[in-house]
C-alpha cells in the first residue's frame, strides 16, 4: 500500500494540493459548504490514481484544493461506502492520502437516522463514540503496521478539545447539536423495525454506512478528529414508515448551514 500511497500523492502535489492543513469529508447533501472556499485546485476522483471512484448518485466525487477561514484545506466531495462494492481499505485510503499530503486534523460530516427519539430530523449530533457493526476493520491487512500502529487505541477516538468548540460554537450560534453514539452498518438497505430496537439496546444514538472506517484510520495516523452527523430521519420501530431518500436529501439541505457554521468556525480556532 506505500507504494499505491506514495504514486497518488505525488500526483497531487504535482496538481497543486500543497501541505493542506485540515482534511474534510462532506457527506450526503453537505455540498454547499464548497461555495465558502477559495478553491485553488480540483481534480475528479476517477483521474487520481489508485483512487475509489464515487458510484452513489448524490456524491460528486472531487477533491478540492483551497482555502477555508485561513486555512489550507483538502475537501472530499463525496465518499466511498462499503455497499458500494469497496473494501474498508479502499474507503479510508483517502483519509492516508490526506495525511501523506500534510493534513493534522480531519473533520467529517454525515447523514444518518435517529435511533435516540428525543433526537429530531433537520437537528445535528456530534458523535462522542462510535460502533462498528461493518463486518471488519480497515486495518486488518497485511503489512499495517508499516504503515502505523498495528492496535490502535480507540478508547476516545473522537477529539476532545475540537468536541468542545463545536458545542460552544453551537451554543453561540443558538444551533442545536446533541451528543451521542453513532454505530455505521453496511446497507444499503435502511434498517428493519427489530434492528432498531436492537441498535437501540445497544446504546446507539444514530445509525448511517458511513464515517467509522476513517474515524479508525484517522487514529491509525494520530490525526485529530471529530464528526457530525445530520439527523435526517427518525428511526421509531413503533411508528416506522417507508423511507422516503427525497426527504432525507431535504433534511440534509435544511441543517446545511448549521453545519457550514459549524466547520468554518471551528476552523477559524484550529492553531
Amino acid at each position: 500500500m506505500n507504494k499505491f500511497i506514495e504514486d497518488t500523492s505525488n500526483y497531487l502535489k504535482e496538481k497543486g494540493f500543497e501541505s493542506p492543513e485540515v482534511g474534510i469529508i462532506l457527506g450526503t447533501g453537505l455540498g454547499q459548504l464548497l461555495k465558502h472556499v477559495e478553491i485553488i485546485k480540483e481534480v475528479s476522483y476517477n483521474h487520481i490514481p489508485n483512487f475509489p471512484t464515487a458510484t452513489v448518485e448524490f456524491h460528486k466525487g472531487k477533491l478540492i484544493y483551497g482555502i477555508l477561514e485561513g486555512k489550507k484545506v483538502i475537501v472530499m466531495q463525496g465518499r466511498f461506502h462499503l455497499y458500494e462494492g469497496y473494501t474498508l481499505q479502499d474507503v479510508a485510503y483517502p483519509v492516508r492520502i490526506m495525511k501523506q499530503l500534510g493534513i493534522t486534523t480531519l473533520l467529517v460530516s454525515n447523514a444518518s437516522g435517529a435511533i435516540n427519539l428525543d433526537y429530531k430530523k433537520g437537528e445535528l449530533m456530534l458523535i462522542e463514540d462510535h460502533i462498528n457493526l461493518q463486518g471488519g476493520s480497515p486495518l486488518a491487512f497485511k503489512g499495517v503496521e508499516h504503515l502505523g500502529e498495528r492496535f490502535v487505541d480507540m478508547s476516545a477516538p473522537y477529539d476532545a478539545a475540537l468536541n468542545t468548540h463545536f458545542e460552544s460554537i453551537a451554543l453561540k450560534n443558538n444551533i442545536t447539536l446533541h451528543k451521542g453514539v453513532y454505530v455505521s452498518v453496511v446497507g444499503p438497505q435502511l434498517e428493519t423495525r427489530a434492528e432498531y430496537k436492537m441498535l437501540k439496546l445497544m446504546g446507539a444514538d444514530a445509525v448511517g454506512m458511513s464515517t467509522v472506517p476513517e474515524i479508525i484510520v484517522a487514529n491509525h495516523l494520530k490525526l485529530k478528529v471529530a464528526a457530525v452527523s445530520v439527523l435526517t430521519d427518525e428511526c421509531d420501530p413503533e411508528n416506522l414508515k417507508p423511507i422516503d431518500i427525497t426527504e432525507i436529501i431535504e433534511m440534509a439541505t435544511k441543517a446545511e448551514p448549521d453545519m457550514i457554521t459549524l466547520f468554518k468556525e471551528l476552523i477559524k480556532k484550529i492553531a
